[in-house]
């Protein structure tokens, strides 16, 4: 099977944690506004409205502006196997 490399790419990302609600202002910064606060098992979550539909990020994920434009989250071990400080 070939294999292929993914290309470098700079992105901008932010990380959702519990002591950190200004991720939103954050977001918006970054030009994103379709994200919302809400609570799961009294747990703090991001609902974000992305390409494919609503995600959800929990506490840890990263949020990821992509090479397009469009926002949506990331787990914590995906990202650091995936991107490094830049």
């Amino acid at each position: 099977m070939p294999k292929f490399r993914k290309k470098p790419v700079v992105i901008e990302a932010v990380s959702f944690s519990s002591d950190n609600f200004e991720v939103i202002e954050q977001l918006q910064e970054l030009g994103f506004d379709a994200v919302r606060i809400s609570y799961e098992k009294q747990m703090p979550v991001l609902k974000i409205d992305t390409l494919e539909g609503e995600m959800t990020a929990q506490i840890g994920d990263w949020i990821i502006k992509g090479v397009n434009g469009e926002f949506y989250p990331c787990k914590p071990d995906i990202f650091d196997k995936t991107y490094e400080p830049g």
